[in-house]
Protein backbone atom coordinates (compact mmCIF):
# COMPACT_ATOMS: atom_id res chain seq x y z
CA UNK A 1 0.00 0.00 0.00
CA UNK A 2 1.34 3.59 -1.10
CA UNK A 3 1.47 6.33 1.16
CA UNK A 4 2.11 9.24 -1.38
CA UNK A 5 -1.26 10.76 -0.59
CA UNK A 6 -1.41 10.98 3.30
CA UNK A 7 -0.38 14.63 2.44
CA UNK A 8 -2.66 15.77 -0.16
CA UNK A 9 -4.61 18.99 0.39
CA UNK A 10 -7.63 17.18 -1.82
CA UNK A 11 -7.76 14.04 1.14
CA UNK A 12 -7.93 11.08 -0.96
CA UNK A 13 -6.74 7.85 -1.33
CA UNK A 14 -5.54 5.94 -4.13
CA UNK A 15 -8.44 3.52 -5.79
CA UNK A 16 -6.10 0.49 -4.74
CA UNK A 17 -5.71 1.90 -1.60
CA UNK A 18 -9.40 2.62 -0.59
CA UNK A 19 -10.16 -0.72 -1.86
CA UNK A 20 -7.24 -2.54 0.30
CA UNK A 21 -8.84 -0.43 3.34
CA UNK A 22 -12.13 -1.19 3.07
CA UNK A 23 -11.85 -4.79 2.65
CA UNK A 24 -9.51 -4.27 5.95
CA UNK A 25 -12.68 -2.74 7.51
CA UNK A 26 -15.17 -5.09 6.14
CA UNK A 27 -13.25 -8.16 7.47
CA UNK A 28 -12.70 -6.58 10.98
CA UNK A 29 -16.41 -6.10 11.72
CA UNK A 30 -17.01 -9.71 10.22
CA UNK A 31 -14.46 -11.26 12.60
CA UNK A 32 -16.24 -9.33 15.38
CA UNK A 33 -19.48 -10.57 14.39
CA UNK A 34 -18.51 -14.21 14.19
CA UNK A 35 -16.26 -14.58 17.47
CA UNK A 36 -17.39 -11.99 19.56
CA UNK A 37 -19.14 -14.45 21.74
CA UNK A 38 -15.72 -16.07 22.37
CA UNK A 39 -14.72 -12.25 23.68
CA UNK A 40 -15.38 -11.19 27.29
CA UNK A 41 -17.79 -8.04 26.99
CA UNK A 42 -16.79 -5.54 29.31
CA UNK A 43 -14.17 -3.30 28.87
CA UNK A 44 -12.34 -1.24 31.86
CA UNK A 45 -9.89 1.23 32.13
CA UNK A 46 -8.90 4.74 33.97
CA UNK A 47 -8.54 7.78 32.70
CA UNK A 48 -5.06 7.23 33.03
CA UNK A 49 -4.98 4.83 31.21
CA UNK A 50 -6.42 5.95 28.36
CA UNK A 51 -4.07 8.77 28.57
CA UNK A 52 -1.32 7.17 28.63
CA UNK A 53 -2.58 5.25 25.53
CA UNK A 54 -3.98 7.69 23.34
CA UNK A 55 -3.51 11.15 24.41
CA UNK A 56 -1.17 12.96 21.83
CA UNK A 57 -1.00 16.01 20.25
CA UNK A 58 -2.53 16.98 17.27
CA UNK A 59 0.09 15.31 14.04
CA UNK A 60 0.71 17.86 11.91
CA UNK A 61 1.79 15.44 9.84
CA UNK A 62 0.28 12.36 8.32
CA UNK A 63 1.08 8.58 9.78
CA UNK A 64 0.61 5.47 7.02
CA UNK A 65 -3.25 4.43 7.37
CA UNK A 66 -2.28 1.17 7.60
CA UNK A 67 -0.75 1.76 10.52
CA UNK A 68 -3.72 3.84 11.76
CA UNK A 69 -6.16 1.23 11.15
CA UNK A 70 -3.56 -1.44 13.10
CA UNK A 71 -3.57 0.83 15.78
CA UNK A 72 -7.30 1.64 16.10
CA UNK A 73 -8.20 -2.36 15.84
CA UNK A 74 -5.75 -3.32 18.39
CA UNK A 75 -5.95 -0.36 21.02
CA UNK A 76 -9.04 1.46 20.55
CA UNK A 77 -12.30 -1.40 19.88
CA UNK A 78 -10.65 -3.96 22.40
CA UNK A 79 -11.13 -1.37 25.11
CA UNK A 80 -14.67 -0.57 24.54
CA UNK A 81 -17.50 -3.11 25.70
CA UNK A 82 -19.25 -4.95 23.56
CA UNK A 83 -23.14 -4.03 23.98
CA UNK A 84 -24.36 -6.75 21.54
CA UNK A 85 -22.61 -9.71 22.99
CA UNK A 86 -24.45 -12.42 24.37
CA UNK A 87 -23.68 -11.86 28.60
CA UNK A 88 -24.25 -8.14 27.97
CA UNK A 89 -27.46 -7.25 30.17
CA UNK A 90 -27.19 -4.14 31.52
CA UNK A 91 -28.88 -0.54 30.76
CA UNK A 92 -31.08 -1.50 27.31
CA UNK A 93 -28.20 -3.78 25.12
CA UNK A 94 -27.42 -3.01 21.50
CA UNK A 95 -27.79 -6.21 19.66
CA UNK A 96 -27.63 -4.74 16.57
CA UNK A 97 -27.79 -6.95 13.13
CA UNK A 98 -24.81 -7.04 10.00
CA UNK A 99 -26.90 -5.91 7.26
CA UNK A 100 -28.04 -2.64 8.68
CA UNK A 101 -24.25 -2.04 9.60
CA UNK A 102 -23.80 -2.31 6.09
CA UNK A 103 -26.53 -0.15 5.04
CA UNK A 104 -25.12 2.75 7.97
CA UNK A 105 -21.72 2.50 5.88
CA UNK A 106 -23.12 2.96 2.33
CA UNK A 107 -25.14 5.87 4.38
CA UNK A 108 -22.45 7.33 5.79
CA UNK A 109 -19.88 6.69 2.52
CA UNK A 110 -22.27 8.16 0.21
CA UNK A 111 -22.24 10.88 2.91
CA UNK A 112 -26.23 11.52 1.93
CA UNK A 113 -28.31 14.58 3.34
CA UNK A 114 -31.07 13.48 4.46
CA UNK A 115 -32.54 16.71 5.93
CA UNK A 116 -34.74 17.95 2.92
CA UNK A 117 -36.51 16.34 -0.24
CA UNK A 118 -34.46 18.88 -2.87
CA UNK A 119 -31.24 17.07 -1.92
CA UNK A 120 -32.02 13.42 -1.68
CA UNK A 121 -35.52 12.48 -2.64
CA UNK A 122 -34.55 8.97 -2.27
CA UNK A 123 -33.66 9.00 0.74
CA UNK A 124 -37.14 11.50 2.01
CA UNK A 125 -39.35 8.90 -0.04
CA UNK A 126 -37.82 5.65 2.23
CA UNK A 127 -37.89 8.09 5.37
CA UNK A 128 -41.78 8.12 4.86
CA UNK A 129 -42.07 4.63 3.92
CA UNK A 130 -40.35 3.08 6.56
CA UNK A 131 -41.97 5.61 8.91
CA UNK A 132 -45.72 4.19 7.53
CA UNK A 133 -44.71 1.29 8.32
CA UNK A 134 -44.48 2.16 11.79
CA UNK A 135 -47.49 4.38 12.11
CA UNK A 136 -49.58 0.82 10.60
CA UNK A 137 -47.60 -1.29 13.35
CA UNK A 138 -48.74 1.00 16.43
CA UNK A 139 -52.04 1.52 14.74
CA UNK A 140 -51.84 5.52 14.37
CA UNK A 141 -53.18 7.33 11.59
CA UNK A 142 -51.79 6.48 8.30
CA UNK A 143 -53.49 9.35 6.25
CA UNK A 144 -52.34 12.03 9.02
CA UNK A 145 -49.52 10.84 10.88
CA UNK A 146 -46.24 11.43 10.73
CA UNK A 147 -43.20 11.28 12.41
CA UNK A 148 -39.17 11.31 12.56
CA UNK A 149 -35.97 9.50 12.96
CA UNK A 150 -33.44 10.83 15.57
CA UNK A 151 -30.36 10.39 16.84
CA UNK A 152 -32.37 8.36 19.94
CA UNK A 153 -34.90 8.16 22.49
CA UNK A 154 -33.45 11.26 24.26
CA UNK A 155 -34.09 13.74 21.23
CA UNK A 156 -37.62 11.90 19.93
CA UNK A 157 -38.79 12.81 23.99
CA UNK A 158 -37.49 16.04 23.70
CA UNK A 159 -38.96 16.67 20.48
CA UNK A 160 -42.55 15.66 21.64
CA UNK A 161 -42.37 17.96 24.24
CA UNK A 162 -41.48 20.84 22.35
CA UNK A 163 -44.30 19.99 19.73
CA UNK A 164 -46.74 19.31 23.17
CA UNK A 165 -45.44 22.50 24.32
CA UNK A 166 -46.24 24.69 21.24
CA UNK A 167 -49.67 22.83 20.55
CA UNK A 168 -51.07 23.25 24.11
CA UNK A 169 -49.06 26.59 26.00
CA UNK A 170 -48.25 28.75 22.19
CA UNK A 171 -45.53 31.11 23.97
CA UNK A 172 -46.70 31.18 28.06
CA UNK A 173 -46.23 28.04 29.56
CA UNK A 174 -45.24 29.57 33.23
CA UNK A 175 -47.89 27.50 34.76
CA UNK A 176 -47.91 24.58 32.42
CA UNK A 177 -47.47 21.49 34.43
CA UNK A 178 -46.52 18.14 33.26
CA UNK A 179 -46.91 14.76 34.93
CA UNK A 180 -44.55 11.49 35.00
CA UNK A 181 -44.12 8.85 37.37
CA UNK A 182 -41.69 7.63 38.89
CA UNK A 183 -40.12 5.28 36.87
CA UNK A 184 -39.99 7.62 34.05
CA UNK A 185 -36.90 7.65 31.51
CA UNK A 186 -34.41 10.53 33.08
CA UNK A 187 -34.20 11.73 29.71
CA UNK A 188 -37.76 13.33 29.62
CA UNK A 189 -36.22 15.07 32.75
CA UNK A 190 -33.42 16.37 30.85
CA UNK A 191 -35.63 17.46 27.78
CA UNK A 192 -37.97 19.22 30.47
CA UNK A 193 -35.08 21.02 32.00
CA UNK A 194 -33.88 22.23 28.16
CA UNK A 195 -37.30 23.64 27.83
CA UNK A 196 -37.04 26.10 30.34
CA UNK A 197 -39.34 24.22 32.59
CA UNK A 198 -39.34 24.69 36.09
CA UNK A 199 -38.62 21.92 38.60
CA UNK A 200 -42.08 22.97 40.24
CA UNK A 201 -43.72 22.49 37.09
CA UNK A 202 -43.26 18.96 37.01
CA UNK A 203 -45.49 16.33 38.94
CA UNK A 204 -43.54 13.03 39.68
CA UNK A 205 -46.56 10.36 40.49
CA UNK A 206 -45.72 7.35 42.61
CA UNK A 207 -46.05 3.97 41.37
CA UNK A 208 -48.05 0.98 42.62
CA UNK A 209 -46.56 -2.39 43.46
CA UNK A 210 -46.06 -3.10 39.84
CA UNK A 211 -44.32 -0.29 39.24
CA UNK A 212 -47.36 1.51 37.11
CA UNK A 213 -48.08 5.00 37.75
CA UNK A 214 -50.55 5.14 39.86
CA UNK A 215 -54.16 6.52 38.63
CA UNK A 216 -56.04 7.73 41.18
CA UNK A 217 -53.02 9.46 42.81
CA UNK A 218 -52.21 11.23 38.87
CA UNK A 219 -56.10 12.25 38.94
CA UNK A 220 -55.47 13.94 42.30
CA UNK A 221 -52.44 15.98 41.69
CA UNK A 222 -54.55 17.25 37.94
CA UNK A 223 -57.92 17.97 40.00
CA UNK A 224 -55.10 19.83 42.66
CA UNK A 225 -53.11 22.01 40.15
CA UNK A 226 -56.61 22.97 38.21
CA UNK A 227 -57.70 24.38 41.58
CA UNK A 228 -54.75 25.97 42.22
CA UNK A 229 -54.53 27.62 38.94
CA UNK A 230 -52.15 26.13 37.17
CA UNK A 231 -52.63 24.41 33.84
CA UNK A 232 -51.80 21.27 33.13
CA UNK A 233 -51.19 20.35 29.61
CA UNK A 234 -49.10 16.85 29.45
CA UNK A 235 -49.14 13.12 30.39
CA UNK A 236 -45.62 11.32 30.01
CA UNK A 237 -46.48 7.30 29.99
CA UNK A 238 -43.99 5.23 30.04
CA UNK A 239 -44.14 1.42 27.70
CA UNK A 240 -41.86 -0.53 29.08
CA UNK A 241 -39.61 0.75 31.68
CA UNK A 242 -35.72 0.95 31.76
CA UNK A 243 -35.94 -0.34 35.16
CA UNK A 244 -38.36 -2.98 35.07
CA UNK A 245 -39.84 -3.02 31.51
CA UNK A 246 -43.47 -2.35 33.50
CA UNK A 247 -46.12 -0.28 31.09
CA UNK A 248 -48.56 2.26 32.61
CA UNK A 249 -51.90 1.93 32.31
CA UNK A 250 -52.14 3.18 28.65
CA UNK A 251 -55.59 2.84 28.24
CA UNK A 252 -56.37 4.45 31.77
CA UNK A 253 -54.31 7.59 31.17
CA UNK A 254 -55.56 8.40 27.86
CA UNK A 255 -59.04 8.60 29.35
CA UNK A 256 -57.67 11.48 31.19
CA UNK A 257 -55.93 13.13 28.69
CA UNK A 258 -59.44 13.05 26.78
CA UNK A 259 -61.53 14.60 29.47
CA UNK A 260 -58.88 17.30 31.09
CA UNK A 261 -57.70 17.93 27.47
CA UNK A 262 -54.00 17.02 28.12
CA UNK A 263 -51.56 16.07 25.69
CA UNK A 264 -50.57 12.43 25.83
CA UNK A 265 -47.31 11.24 25.10
CA UNK A 266 -46.01 7.62 25.30
CA UNK A 267 -42.04 6.94 25.90
CA UNK A 268 -41.97 3.12 24.08
CA UNK A 269 -38.31 4.14 23.93
CA UNK A 270 -37.44 0.59 25.73
CA UNK A 271 -40.69 -1.30 25.37
CA UNK A 272 -42.47 -0.26 22.11
CA UNK A 273 -41.02 -2.41 19.70
CA UNK A 274 -42.71 -5.68 22.15
CA UNK A 275 -46.03 -4.54 20.11
CA UNK A 276 -44.32 -7.20 17.45
CA UNK A 277 -44.78 -10.05 19.96
CA UNK A 278 -48.32 -11.42 20.90
CA UNK A 279 -47.55 -10.83 24.72
CA UNK A 280 -45.89 -7.28 24.01
CA UNK A 281 -49.47 -6.33 22.43
CA UNK A 282 -51.28 -7.28 25.40
CA UNK A 283 -48.92 -5.37 27.53
CA UNK A 284 -49.21 -2.15 25.47
CA UNK A 285 -52.71 -1.83 24.59
CA UNK A 286 -53.40 1.90 24.11
CA UNK A 287 -50.67 2.96 22.81
CA UNK A 288 -52.33 3.78 19.72
CA UNK A 289 -54.25 6.37 21.55
CA UNK A 290 -51.17 8.77 22.48
CA UNK A 291 -50.50 12.20 20.46
CA UNK A 292 -47.16 11.36 20.56
CA UNK A 293 -44.71 8.06 20.96
CA UNK A 294 -40.87 7.69 21.08
CA UNK A 295 -39.75 4.29 20.34
CA UNK A 296 -35.89 3.25 19.64
CA UNK A 297 -35.30 1.16 16.80
CA UNK A 298 -31.41 1.16 17.90
CA UNK A 299 -32.69 -0.71 21.12
CA UNK A 300 -35.05 -3.86 20.41
CA UNK A 301 -35.83 -3.29 16.49
CA UNK A 302 -32.13 -4.33 15.98
CA UNK A 303 -30.52 -1.66 14.43
CA UNK A 304 -27.10 0.17 15.23
CA UNK A 305 -26.52 3.72 17.37
CA UNK A 306 -28.27 5.83 16.79
CA UNK A 307 -31.70 5.74 15.78
CA UNK A 308 -34.73 6.91 17.65
CA UNK A 309 -38.02 7.44 16.21
CA UNK A 310 -40.78 9.70 17.09
CA UNK A 311 -44.69 9.71 15.85
CA UNK A 312 -47.33 11.41 15.99
CA UNK A 313 -50.98 11.38 14.76
CA UNK A 314 -50.99 14.91 13.33
CA UNK A 315 -48.13 15.03 11.00
CA UNK A 316 -48.64 19.41 10.62
CA UNK A 317 -47.89 19.10 14.53
CA UNK A 318 -44.21 18.93 13.86
CA UNK A 319 -43.90 21.38 10.93
CA UNK A 320 -45.92 24.06 13.10
CA UNK A 321 -43.56 23.61 16.15
CA UNK A 322 -40.32 23.45 13.66
CA UNK A 323 -40.32 25.00 10.44
CA UNK A 324 -38.54 27.96 9.95
CA UNK A 325 -37.60 29.42 5.66
CA UNK A 326 -34.55 31.51 5.76
CA UNK A 327 -33.87 32.52 2.36
CA UNK A 328 -30.97 30.54 1.39
CA UNK A 329 -34.06 27.11 1.67
CA UNK A 330 -36.41 29.46 -0.58
CA UNK A 331 -35.33 27.68 -3.86
CA UNK A 332 -35.79 23.99 -2.45
CA UNK A 333 -39.15 23.59 -0.47
CA UNK A 334 -41.03 21.76 -3.62
CA UNK A 335 -44.63 20.86 -3.05
CA UNK A 336 -46.42 19.92 0.18
CA UNK A 337 -46.03 15.98 -0.77
CA UNK A 338 -42.47 16.47 -0.99
CA UNK A 339 -41.87 16.25 3.01
CA UNK A 340 -38.65 18.38 4.03
CA UNK A 341 -37.49 16.37 7.19
CA UNK A 342 -35.80 19.59 8.89
CA UNK A 343 -39.15 21.19 9.30
CA UNK A 344 -40.22 18.14 10.97
CA UNK A 345 -37.25 18.70 13.94
CA UNK A 346 -34.46 20.09 15.50
CA UNK A 347 -31.75 19.01 13.21
CA UNK A 348 -31.05 20.71 9.15
CA UNK A 349 -28.34 18.74 8.68
CA UNK A 350 -29.45 14.81 9.02
CA UNK A 351 -28.33 11.09 8.52
CA UNK A 352 -30.03 9.09 6.13
CA UNK A 353 -30.86 6.61 9.34
CA UNK A 354 -33.98 5.30 7.16
CA UNK A 355 -31.60 3.05 5.06
CA UNK A 356 -30.72 0.89 7.80
CA UNK A 357 -34.26 0.45 9.09
CA UNK A 358 -34.94 0.10 4.97
CA UNK A 359 -32.59 -2.50 4.54
CA UNK A 360 -32.69 -4.98 7.22
CA UNK A 361 -36.77 -5.23 7.54
CA UNK A 362 -36.32 -5.99 3.84
CA UNK A 363 -33.58 -8.64 3.47
CA UNK A 364 -35.07 -10.38 7.20
CA UNK A 365 -38.42 -9.43 6.69
CA UNK A 366 -40.95 -8.40 10.17
CA UNK A 367 -41.82 -12.15 10.74
CA UNK A 368 -38.06 -12.41 11.50
CA UNK A 369 -37.84 -8.99 13.78
CA UNK A 370 -41.65 -10.29 15.48
CA UNK A 371 -39.94 -14.00 16.37
CA UNK A 372 -36.77 -11.91 17.81
CA UNK A 373 -38.76 -10.23 20.21
CA UNK A 374 -41.09 -13.00 20.96
CA UNK A 375 -37.92 -14.64 21.70
CA UNK A 376 -36.38 -12.57 24.77
CA UNK A 377 -39.52 -12.15 26.46
CA UNK A 378 -39.83 -16.25 26.36
CA UNK A 379 -36.36 -16.45 27.67
CA UNK A 380 -36.48 -13.79 30.35
CA UNK A 381 -40.22 -16.00 31.10
CA UNK A 382 -37.65 -18.90 31.39
CA UNK A 383 -34.95 -17.30 33.53
CA UNK A 384 -38.09 -16.09 36.49
CA UNK A 385 -38.93 -19.78 36.33
CA UNK A 386 -35.39 -20.73 36.55
CA UNK A 387 -34.53 -18.01 39.61
CA UNK A 388 -38.11 -19.12 41.40
CA UNK A 389 -37.00 -22.88 41.88
CA UNK A 390 -33.56 -21.86 43.15
CA UNK A 391 -32.86 -21.90 46.74
CA UNK A 392 -30.76 -19.08 46.26
CA UNK A 393 -32.77 -16.14 44.57
CA UNK A 394 -35.47 -14.14 45.22
CA UNK A 395 -37.53 -12.43 42.29
CA UNK A 396 -38.05 -8.62 42.74
CA UNK A 397 -39.64 -7.78 39.54
CA UNK A 398 -41.07 -10.70 37.44
CA UNK A 399 -40.04 -10.63 33.82
CA UNK A 400 -41.57 -8.08 31.88
CA UNK A 401 -40.78 -7.52 28.42
CA UNK A 402 -37.82 -9.23 28.52
CA UNK A 403 -36.09 -7.00 31.61
CA UNK A 404 -36.00 -9.40 35.23
CA UNK A 405 -35.06 -7.95 38.73
CA UNK A 406 -33.83 -10.46 41.50
CA UNK A 407 -31.17 -11.04 44.50
CA UNK A 408 -29.24 -13.26 45.75
CA UNK A 409 -31.08 -13.82 48.97
CA UNK A 410 -30.91 -18.00 50.19
CA UNK A 411 -33.17 -19.35 52.33
CA UNK A 412 -30.68 -20.82 54.56
CA UNK A 413 -29.05 -17.70 55.21
CA UNK A 414 -30.67 -14.45 57.29
CA UNK A 415 -28.97 -11.32 56.12
CA UNK A 416 -30.38 -8.04 57.02
CA UNK A 417 -31.43 -5.86 54.79
CA UNK A 418 -28.66 -3.69 54.84
CA UNK A 419 -26.47 -6.76 54.26
CA UNK A 420 -28.27 -8.13 51.31
CA UNK A 421 -27.69 -4.56 49.62
CA UNK A 422 -24.29 -5.10 50.18
CA UNK A 423 -23.79 -8.55 49.08
CA UNK A 424 -25.22 -7.76 45.94
CA UNK A 425 -23.97 -4.74 45.17
CA UNK A 426 -20.58 -6.61 45.65
CA UNK A 427 -22.09 -9.66 43.35
CA UNK A 428 -21.85 -6.82 40.22
CA UNK A 429 -18.67 -5.20 41.15
CA UNK A 430 -16.91 -8.38 41.09
CA UNK A 431 -19.10 -10.04 38.26
CA UNK A 432 -17.88 -6.80 36.12
CA UNK A 433 -14.38 -6.72 37.43
CA UNK A 434 -13.92 -10.42 35.80
CA UNK A 435 -14.90 -9.10 32.59
CA UNK A 436 -17.04 -12.43 32.25
CA UNK A 437 -20.68 -10.44 32.20
CA UNK A 438 -22.00 -6.77 32.24
CA UNK A 439 -24.85 -7.30 34.98
CA UNK A 440 -24.98 -4.15 37.04
CA UNK A 441 -27.97 -3.11 39.95
CA UNK A 442 -30.18 -0.80 40.36
CA UNK A 443 -32.62 -0.09 43.68
CA UNK A 444 -36.48 -1.44 43.97
CA UNK A 445 -38.54 -1.09 46.87
CA UNK A 446 -35.50 0.32 48.70
CA UNK A 447 -33.35 -2.62 47.68
CA UNK A 448 -30.00 -3.12 45.73
CA UNK A 449 -31.12 -5.92 43.04
CA UNK A 450 -29.28 -7.34 39.78
CA UNK A 451 -31.29 -6.47 36.53
CA UNK A 452 -31.31 -8.55 33.38
CA UNK A 453 -32.45 -6.99 30.11
CA UNK A 454 -32.37 -9.62 27.67
CA UNK A 455 -33.24 -8.32 24.16
CA UNK A 456 -30.72 -9.86 22.61
CA UNK A 457 -31.93 -12.36 19.95
CA UNK A 458 -28.48 -14.35 20.20
CA UNK A 459 -28.65 -14.81 24.23
CA UNK A 460 -29.15 -18.37 25.20
CA UNK A 461 -30.26 -19.72 28.17
CA UNK A 462 -27.17 -21.17 28.58
CA UNK A 463 -25.37 -17.54 28.82
CA UNK A 464 -27.77 -16.36 31.44
CA UNK A 465 -27.19 -19.44 33.51
CA UNK A 466 -23.51 -19.44 33.19
CA UNK A 467 -23.58 -15.99 34.58
CA UNK A 468 -26.26 -17.05 37.61
CA UNK A 469 -23.46 -20.06 38.18
CA UNK A 470 -20.24 -17.27 38.12
CA UNK A 471 -22.73 -15.10 40.67
CA UNK A 472 -23.28 -18.17 43.03
CA UNK A 473 -19.60 -18.62 43.43
CA UNK A 474 -19.32 -14.89 43.52
CA UNK A 475 -21.59 -15.03 46.69
CA UNK A 476 -19.82 -17.55 48.46
CA UNK A 477 -16.66 -16.53 48.02
CA UNK A 478 -18.07 -13.15 49.48
CA UNK A 479 -19.79 -14.84 52.37
CA UNK A 480 -17.34 -17.13 53.60
CA UNK A 481 -14.74 -14.09 53.06
CA UNK A 482 -16.56 -12.19 55.56
CA UNK A 483 -17.21 -15.08 58.07
CA UNK A 484 -13.52 -15.49 58.37
CA UNK A 485 -13.16 -11.92 59.26
CA UNK A 486 -15.51 -11.59 61.70
CA UNK A 487 -13.92 -14.84 63.42
CA UNK A 488 -10.60 -13.18 63.18
CA UNK A 489 -11.94 -9.85 64.55
CA UNK A 490 -13.43 -11.95 67.25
Amino acid sequence: MSNNLINNHKLQLSKEDMKAYGYQVIDAIVEHYDTKHNKKPVASGSREEMDTLFNIDVPNSGTNFQDVFSFVVNKVLPNSTIVSHPKAYSFVPGPSNYVSVMADTLATGFNIFSGGWAASPAAAELEIVTMNWLLKLFKFPTKKGGGIFTSGGSMANLTALVTARRQHCGDDFSKAIIYMSDQTHSSNIKAIRVLGFKKEQVRIIPTDLEFKMAINKLKNAIAKDKLEGYHPFCIIASAGTTNTGSVDPLNDISKICKAENLWFHVDGAYGGAAILSKTGKTYLKGIEKADSLTIDPHKWLFQPYEMGCLLVRDHRWLKQTFSEKPEYLRDIEGNTSEINFYDHGIQLTRRFRALKFYMSIKTFGLNAFKSAVTYSIDLAEQVEAHLRKSSRWEVISPATLAVINFRYNPINKAFDEKRLDSLNQDISKKIVASREALLVTTVLQNQVVLRMCLINPRTTFKDVLETLTLCESIADEIVKSNSVSKNQFC
